[in-house]
C-alpha cells in the first residue's frame, strides 16, 4: 500500500491550548451569552440588570436606572449594597476585580448573600466585561465611591476610592461598550426590545422602581407594578373580554416560592409565561409542566365532582383547558438548572410538583368558591373540546393521505423539482396575476409558488375548525406539509424558508397580516425557528436613458435621482402598486433572484409584546384598534385613497 504523501497537521502537548481568563468568553462568545447577534447583544444588558434585579429579590434594593448614551455605551446603576470591595482571603485581591474578571464568581453559590437570583451561573457581568470594549464600575459601599476600569475584560488599574458618599448610600454603577471586534453586524440596541424585558422585569418583581433612557432617541420609560404578576395578566387581557375574576396564589414550598395568576378570556389563543427568579423562561420548563398538568387536573376533577362532564365524556385534554387561558408562573428558586447560560428553559425535576400541589390547592378552593367562575370556565373547556373534534376531522381531510403516503399537495401549487427541503423555497403569493408572474419568473429548480385568491380568514377570530373549513388555509397547510394545532410537525416542513410576498399596497399589508396573524397562532415553530420571510419588493422603477434602477425604500429613491446626471435625459418614474404590474424577469431580477433580492426574516422578540399586538390589531375589541390608528396615522407612508 502505497504511502499517503499529504502532510498530517500537529497533535502534540505543545498544540493543547489553554484559555486563560476571559480569553475564553471572547472566543466563544455563543457558550456565554448565546452568540453575537443583535439578541445577544441585547442579552450583555440583560447580565447586568438581572444582577440589579437580584439584589431587590434580597430586599436590598427598590430602584434600577439604564441609560444607553449616544454613543451606544450603557450604563446600569441600582441602590443595592454594592459588590463588596475589601480583600478576598484566598485570591488575594479586591472581591469587586474577582466578580468583574474571574469567571464564576459571585456570591450566589453559597453562603447566605442571596436566597434566590437570577444570575446563577456567575459568568453573566464578568462575561459582559469580557465582551465589552471597555467598562467601568463604580461601587458606593461604607462611605466611599470606589471605582475600576477594564478594557476588553483586563483592568486598567487597582480599584481605588474617588471620592466620599454618606454611610447610607450605597448600589452599583456598571457602563460598558460593547466590543465591535465580536458584535460585527450592522445592528445596535432596539428601545422596543428593551422595554418589553424591562416591563416583564418589573412585572415579576413587585415594588421595584425600573427607570430606562434612550439617550439616543430622548425616549424614557419607567415600570413599577405593585400588583406584581396579577398586574401582568391584567396588562395581557386589557383587550379582551375576561369570563371571572383573576386567580393568583403565592406560597412557599421546600424553600420555593411559587406564584402563579391565571384568568380565562373569551379568546381561543393561549397566553402563558413562565419565570425564574425574574428570567422569563421563553422554552418553559418544569414550572411550566406542573402549571399546565395541575389546570387541567382540577378542571376535570371539578368537572366530573359537579356533573359537567357525564360518565360517557371523555376527560378535557390540555389543548382543552388552555383554550383563552392568560397565565403567569414565576417561581424563585436558591438552586435553579437552566438548559444552558441563557437560562430558556427550567430542569429541576421537583419544581414541578411543587408548582402542580400548589397551584392544583389554590386553584381548586377557587372554583369551589366560585360556582359561576367554575361554570364558565367548564363550559369554555366543553366548547373547546367539541370545537376540537370538529377540527380534528376537518384537519384529516386536509391532510388526508393517498395510498402511497405522500401528502396531496393543492392543485394550484408549482412546486419545484428539488426534494432537499432545506435548498427549497416557498411563496405565498397574493392573487393570480402575480402568480403567474412568479410562476414563470421564478427557478423552478428551488423555488415553489402557491397563489392565494383574496384575503385568508381572520385566524385571531375564529377556532382552529372554523379556520380549516377555509380553502385558502387547507392549501397553505397543504404545501408546507407540517400539519396544524396539536398535530403540527416541524419535520414535515418541505420547504426551508417560507417567503410572504405581497402587493406594496393597503390590501397587501392586510394580506401579510392575517398570514402572520396565522403563522403566529398556529405554527409558531416556523418563525422560532427560522423559516419565515418576507419578500421586498420594490416601490419604484426609474429608467433613465437605457439604464434601469429600482427603489426599495423612499430614501432609495432619493439617493437614485441624486446620483442621475443634471440636465441630462429626464428620468422616468413608475411606481409598483402590484406585483402583477412587473413582468416575469422583472420580478426575478428585484424579488427572486437570491443574489439581488432583500428578504426580511420575522422573528418572535418578545412573544408577551408580539401576543398583546396581534390581540390588539386583529381581536374583537375595537376601540384599542381605533387608538393605535388615531395614534400612529402621521407615520403612514403610501396609503392608497
Amino acid at each position: 500500500m502505497a504511502k499517503r504523501s499529504q502532510k498530517v497537521s500537529s497533535y502534540a502537548a505543545k498544540d493543547i491550548q489553554v484559555l486563560e481568563g476571559l480569553e475564553a468568553v471572547r472566543r466563544r462568545p455563543g457558550m456565554y451569552v448565546g452568540g453575537t447577534d443583535i439578541k445577544a447583544l441585547h442579552h450583555l444588558v440583560y447580565e447586568v440588570v438581572d444582577n440589579s434585579i437580584d439584589e431587590a429579590l434580597a430586599g436590598a434594593c427598590s430602584r434600577i436606572d439604564i441609560v444607553i448614551h449616544p454613543d451606544n455605551s450603557v450604563t446600569v446603576e441600582d441602590d443595592g449594597r454594592g459588590i463588596p470591595v475589601d480583600i478576598h482571603p484566598e485570591m488575594k485581591k479586591p472581591a469587586l476585580e474577582i466578580v468583574m474578571t474571574v469567571l464564576h464568581s459571585g456570591a450566589k453559590f453559597g453562603g447566605d448573600g442571596y436566597k434566590v437570583a437570577g444570575g446563577l451561573h456567575g459568568v453573566g457581568v464578568s462575561a459582559v466585561n469580557a465582551l465589552s470594549e471597555w467598562c467601568e464600575v463604580e461601587v458606593k459601599r461604607k462611605g466611599k465611591i470606589h471605582f475600576q476600569r477594564y478594557e476588553r475584560g483586563a483592568p486598567t488599574g487597582p480599584v481605588k476610592a474617588i471620592g466620599d458618599v454618606a454611610k447610607s448610600q450605597t448600589g452599583n454603577k456598571t457602563t460598558f461598550m460593547y466590543d465591535k471586534d465580536i458584535f460585527k453586524g450592522d445592528f445596535t440596541y432596539r428601545f422596543e426590545t428593551l422595554v418589553q424585558r424591562f416591563r416583564e422585569m418589573a412585572f415579576v418583581t413587585r415594588g421595584v422602581t425600573i427607570n430606562f433612557l434612550d439617550e439616543r432617541s430622548d425616549r424614557e420609560m419607567s415600570f413599577y407594578f405593585e400588583g406584581g404578576i396579577t398586574s401582568f395578566v391584567r396588562y395581557l387581557n386589557r383587550n379582551r373580554g375576561v369570563l371571572h375574576p383573576m386567580c393568583y396564589v403565592d406560597r412557599e414550598v421546600e424553600g420555593t416560592g411559587i406564584a402563579v395568576a391565571l384568568q380565562y378570556t373569551d379568546t381561543y389563543a393561549e397566553s402563558v409565561y413562565s419565570f425564574v427568579n425574574t428570567i422569563n423562561t421563553t422554552d418553559g420548563g418544569t414550572h411550566l409542566t406542573g402549571l399546565r398538568a395541575a389546570i387541567t387536573r382540577t378542571i376535570n376533577d371539578y368537572a366530573r365532582k359537579n356533573g359537567l362532564l357525564k360518565d360517557a365524556d371523555p376527560n378535557f385534554t390540555g389543548d382543552d383547558t388552555r383554550e383563552g387561558l392568560t397565565a403567569i408562573v414565576s417561581i424563585k428558586h436558591r438552586d435553579p438548572q437552566f438548559e444552558s447560560q441563557t437560562k430558556v428553559k427550567l430542569m429541576n425535576a421537583e419544581v414541578q410538583t411543587q408548582v402542580q400541589q400548589v397551584l392544583g390547592e389554590a386553584f381548586g378552593e377557587f372554583l369551589e368558591e366560585d360556582p359561576r367562575a367554575a361554570k364558565a370556565i367548564a363550559q369554555k373547556c366543553l366548547t373547546s373540546a367539541r370545537a376540537r373534534d370538529a377540527a380534528r376531522k376537518a384537519r384529516d381531510l386536509v391532510i388526508r393521505k393517498s395510498a402511497l403516503e405522500s401528502l396531496t399537495l393543492p392543485g394550484k401549487l408549482a412546486d419545484c423539482s428539488e426534494r432537499d427541503p432545506n435548498k427549497c423555497e416557498l411563496y405565498i403569493v397574493e392573487g393570480d396575476s402575480a402568480g403567474g408572474s412568479a410562476k414563470q419568473g421564478r427557478d423552478r429548480h428551488f423555488q415553489a409558488i402557491l397563489p392565494l385568491r383574496g384575503k385568508i380568514l381572520n385566524t385571531e377570530r375564529a377556532r382552529l375548525d372554523k379556520i380549516l373549513s377555509n380553502n385558502e388555509v387547507k392549501a397553505l397547510i397543504s404545501a408546507l406539509g407540517t400539519s396544524v394545532g396539536e398535530s403540527f410537525d416541524i419535520s414535515g416542513l418541505r420547504y426551508g424558508r417560507v417567503i410572504i410576498m405581497t402587493d406594496a399596497d393597503v390590501d397587501g399589508s392586510h394580506i401579510r397580516t392575517l398570514l402572520l396573524t396565522f403563522f403566529f397562532r398556529y405554527m409558531s415553530d416556523l418563525i422560532e425557528e427560522g423559516h419565515l420571510f418576507i419578500a421586498q419588493p420594490p416601490l419604484y422603477r426609474v429608467s433613465h436613458g437605457k439604464k434601469v434602477s429600482y427603489a426599495y425604500t423612499e430614501s432609495d429613491l432619493e439617493r437614485i435621482m441624486k446620483g442621475l446626471r443634471s440636465g441630462a435625459k429626464r428620468a422616468s418614474l413608475q411606481r409598483y402598486k402590484g406585483l402583477g404590474e412587473m413582468n416575469p424577469q422583472q420580478l426575478w431580477e428585484t424579488t427572486m433572484d437570491p443574489s439581488n433580492r432583500t428578504l426580511l426574516q420575522v422573528t418572535i422578540e418578545d412573544a408577551a409584546a408580539a401576543d398583546r399586538t396581534f390581540n390588539m390589531l386583529m381581536g374583537a375589541a375595537v376601540p384599542p384598534r381605533r387608538r393605535f390608528i388615531q395614534t400612529h396615522a402621521r407615520e403612514v407612508r403610501n396609503l392608497d385613497i
